[in-house]
């Protein structure tokens, strides 16, 4: 079994669509990011409407083949509201099964900012995020100096 780093770059996001229907409202969009029970969370683009722009960049642990079948990179994208439940936007899946295989044979493999489609809770079309993926192999001992998952915020 091969171990690795996958760093998620989350460039930007086009095309929102939120649920709030209050004409003055904007949305403030921020990404949730799961991959196997990991989570990390973006900043919130406060006033940035239907066309947000990120560009945090995360890290998670990686294990290839490693146990089950998923490798899905999870984006979840959700609307920050002060008064209520944050309201969920849509969701994109990127495949990163490939993409580990490669950077196992090669020693890295990347994916640069793609757009995905994000498809609200309908299965509708709302929208699209840019993403870019790497994968670095590593060795076990440069990881476990490394924490991953949990509720990591970007520092930008």
């Amino acid at each position: 079994m091969a171990i690795g780093l996958m760093e998620v770059m989350l460039v930007n996001a086009k095309g929102l669509e939120g649920t709030d229907f209050h004409f003055f409202e904007k949305i403030d969009p921020y990404v949730l990011i799961h991959y196997k029970g990991q989570e990390h969370k973006s900043s919130v683009a406060r006033g940035q409407g239907k066309n947000p722009v990120w560009n945090d960049k995360f890290t998670f642990k990686v294990e290839f083949p490693g146990s089950g079948h998923e490798y899905e990179l999870i984006l979840k994208l959700m609307d920050k509201d002060t008064f209520s439940a944050d309201d969920f936007l849509g969701q994109a899946t990127i495949y990163v099964k490939d993409l580990l295989a490669e950077g196992v044979e090669r020693g890295s493999a990347q994916l640069h900012p793609l757009k995905y489609r994000v498809v609200g809770a309908n299965q509708c079309y709302c929208g699209e995020v840019q993403v870019g993926v790497t994968f670095t192999l590593k060795e076990e001992e440069e990881i476990d100096e490394q924490e991953f998952g949990g509720w990591k915020q970007s520092h930008f």
